[in-house]
């Protein structure tokens, strides 16, 4: 999956619940520009990461330094879902 369709899957997903308005794609674009960082700017997780902080994204998983480079942890609930196939 791109950034193109990840955006575009994000911003159907969040009017799916049917009592809020669907986010614009822009919108979800800025979003995961802030977090992730553009080739130009770097996000907020790597922001965070460098300065020795662990961000911690709940059941998905954690970003943290390892030897001066990003590493990603996988939450318990990912690791389950991506080797049982639940969900």
């Amino acid at each position: 999956m791109d950034k193109h369709q990840l955006i575009e899957k994000t911003a159907g997903r969040t009017g799916a619940a049917g009592d809020a308005e669907r986010l614009a794609p822009q919108d979800v674009e800025r979003v995961l520009d802030a977090l992730f960082g553009t080739v130009e700017h770097p996000g907020l997780i790597a922001e965070a990461v460098r300065a020795g902080e662990t961000v911690v994204l709940g059941s998905f998983g954690d970003f943290h330094g390892a030897d001066g480079t990003a590493a990603f942890r996988p939450g318990k609930a990912l690791a389950s879902y991506l080797r049982d196939g639940a969900g």
